[in-house]
């Protein structure tokens, strides 16, 4: 049976097109596989230019401070005013001059007050006169009442003389009670004019040094209860103190006793040394932040220091002798996902198309894990540790799994 040249046609169409098909999914594969590679080795050659930084881990002293700023103070700083109004006859300081207890710092003119004196003094006296001349009447009265009491006895005077006499006997007894009183009246009044007459000089209630001078000759001072400063004196300057304020985070790490050391900007690189001797309970509030003020006692034998100096101190508020100690750098580092997923699953087109966490692995950083990296024959790898006390670049560490030397991951560069 003969086919016709359409049927052979057909037949040759259909046998034609399946080799085409299985040609094209070949070439699909093929094309796969190539993509695959080439990811592979340009991966491969990504993580063949991986370098790290590191910084070794050490072991040794870990210092840990509290910074704070303050200035430096007299230990006893006292200003000086005039309780007296008045103008001033004399100042008798200048600014540095040494100062001791009850030294004059200024005279106001006296003239007035010693006229006031004068008759303080004037009525002091007339006060004892008026008092020698009551005893005088009340001795003269008792002996003309004993006398007539016995008079009166014998019945020789009458009961209307008799208290007469007795009347003028007390009457002379309270005229004396009286003078009396009027002189200690007069004698207070003239222990306050003398009193007044001694403010007039203005003196040191210290020993130390003049810081300030704010009088002069011919000035008016008018005694209120604002009276102006005319003097500010310190204390020994040998012995100061720095007052600085803690921030509300670190309060709770200083007390007192912690030793610090501190520097101004007049002498760049020398540290002062000091010892905190308060903190107090009371806050200070500016701009809403928190803080609270510290005291330390702080030696100034060599006088370089100044009253008013700006100071930066670093408080010392822990301190390990013998610490293993990492970079904070390196606890913060944790490596790219595709290089981790490489060196834990070895690599390959399905862990580059698949890849999978890092047993262990948290947030960006493994502070919060605990862990950090280090380069091991040129591979990074994971430790777990115990972070503890930190100064701001070093953190102590505890782990079973690390020793000084070691070479800890802080971050990692690719060439181009």
């Amino acid at each position: 049976m003969t086919q016709s040249s359409e049927d052979i046609a057909k037949t040759l169409s259909l046998a034609g097109a399946r080799p085409s098909r299985r040609l094209w999914w070949a070439a699909a594969a093929l094309a796969v596989l190539a993509m695959g590679g080439w990811l592979w080795f340009s991966q491969t050659q990504r993580a063949s230019t991986v370098s790290y930084l590191t910084e070794p881990v050490t072991q040794g002293p870990l210092v840990v401070t509290v910074t704070a700023t303050g200035t430096v103070q007299p230990t006893t700083q006292v200003e000086v005013s005039s309780e007296l109004s008045g103008t001033l006859a004399s100042v008798e300081v200048d600014y540095n001059d040494a100062v001791t207890v009850g030294q004059v710092l200024a005279r106001l003119d006296d003239t007035k007050l010693r006229a006031i004196l004068v008759n303080a003094q004037a009525s002091r006296d007339a006060a004892r006169g008026r008092v020698a001349q009551a005893e005088a009447s009340a001795r003269e009265a008792q002996v003309n009442y004993d006398s007539q009491k016995e008079l009166d006895r014998r019945g020789v005077s009458s009961q209307r003389d008799f208290a007469a006499y007795a009347a003028t006997h007390q009457r002379a007894d309270a005229e004396l009670e009286i003078a009396k009183a009027n002189l200690t009246l007069a004698e207070a009044n003239l222990t306050l004019q003398e009193a007044d007459l001694e403010k007039a000089a203005i003196r040191s209630p210290i020993k130390g040094v003049v810081l300030d001078r704010a009088a002069d000759v011919g000035q008016i001072v008018a005694s209120s209860l604002s009276a102006p400063t005319l003097f500010i004196l310190a204390e020994d300057l040998s012995q100061m103190e720095l007052r600085v304020d803690i921030d509300e985070a670190d309060i709770g790490r200083v007390a007192v006793g912690n030793t610090a050391n501190f520097t101004v900007d007049a002498y760049s690189g020398h540290n002062f040394p000091a010892v905190i001797t308060q903190v107090r309970y009371a806050p200070e509030t500016t701009d809403g932040v928190v803080t609270y003020k510290a005291v330390l006692s702080v030696e100034n034998t060599d006088r370089l220091l100044r009253p008013g100096m700006t100071a930066t101190a670093a408080i010392v508020v822990a301190r390990l002798e013998d610490a293993l100690q990492v970079p904070n750098a390196a606890l913060r580092f944790t490596p790219p996902q595709v290089l981790q997923d490489q060196s834990s699953s070895g690599g390959g087109l399905i862990g580059l198309i698949m890849p999978r966490r890092p047993a262990g692995s948290g947030q960006e950083g493994s502070a919060a894990t605990n862990s950090i990296w280090v380069l091991r024959d040129g591979v990074a790898t994971e430790v777990t540790v115990t972070a503890g006390e930190t100064n701001g670049r070093h953190t102590a560490v505890l782990s079973d799994d690390l020793s000084p030397g070691d070479a800890a991951i802080t971050d990692q560069s690719e060439a181009d």
